[in-house]
């Protein structure tokens, strides 16, 4: 069964929704703050993080980007608030999700299984290794290199290459990209793709403030080059 790791410090709702996960077939390691947390990654390999962004000690900013640092585990972040500062904050440091506080156990599951989704999706194309300026997607292996160096990309990261890449100079919305990379009929919102590209664009992009691959085209959406 799936295993979550849930770091929350506020004990009624870390309780609740350990409780919530577990009925719903999950197993969950809680934990109050972000040090336990990432020093029970050192033991156990979860294959998800819940994280509350509002911790005592190490804040949930830290310890996401310790852990993306670290690896690509999924992480959904949870929100004190539907506020831009934090949820924009969360997800570049690189969060792939987040819900808002008071999160509801059946809306957190279903994030949790879009993320898990995400992660497990295998992706086929009728080409194994494609070539675009210096970078080679090897969409059956699920592998990506620039300069002949493997790129270490997050899930979301790799998912939203993947599609862009699909399709070269064709023009994706926003809400398009939600729908396919996040997952079909996501009910997320715009800062997530935002998010995840300029994340992506620090990663395969000689100058992230002028990409070549992942182009903004302004009040559309993202096309991906070199054109």
């Amino acid at each position: 069964m799936p295993r979550v790791l849930l770091i929350e410090d506020d004990e009624a709702v870390r309780e609740g929704l350990s409780l919530a996960l577990t009925y719903q077939g999950h197993t969950v390691d809680a934990v109050r703050t972000g040090e336990e947390g990432l020093e029970l990654l050192v033991s156990v390999t979860p294959d998800v993080v819940v994280l509350d962004l509002m911790l005592p000690g190490v804040d949930g900013f830290e310890v996401c980007r310790r852990i993306r640092a670290s690896g690509d585990l999924p992480i959904i972040m949870l929100t004190a608030r539907n506020d831009d500062i934090d949820v924009v904050a969360g997800l570049e440091a690189g969060a792939d999700d987040y819900v808002a506080k008071p999160a509801q156990a059946r809306v957190l599951e279903a994030r949790i299984r879009a993320v898990l989704r995400r992660s497990s999706a295998s992706v086929t194309a009728e080409f194994v290794a494609e070539r675009h300026g210096d970078l080679t997607i090897d969409r059956e292996g699920l592998v990506v290199t620039r300069f002949g160096k493997p790129v270490s990309l997050a899930p979301t990261e790799l998912r939203l290459l993947l599609e862009l890449s699909s399709s070269p100079g064709r023009v994706m919305s926003r809400q398009q990209l939600l729908s396919s990379v996040w997952d079909q009929g996501y009910l997320g919102d715009s800062r997530l793709v935002d998010a995840c590209v300029q994340r992506l664009r620090s990663k395969i992009e000689d100058d992230p403030a002028a990409p070549v691959y992942v182009q903004t085209v302004r009040g559309f959406g993202y096309r991906f080059g070199p054109l």
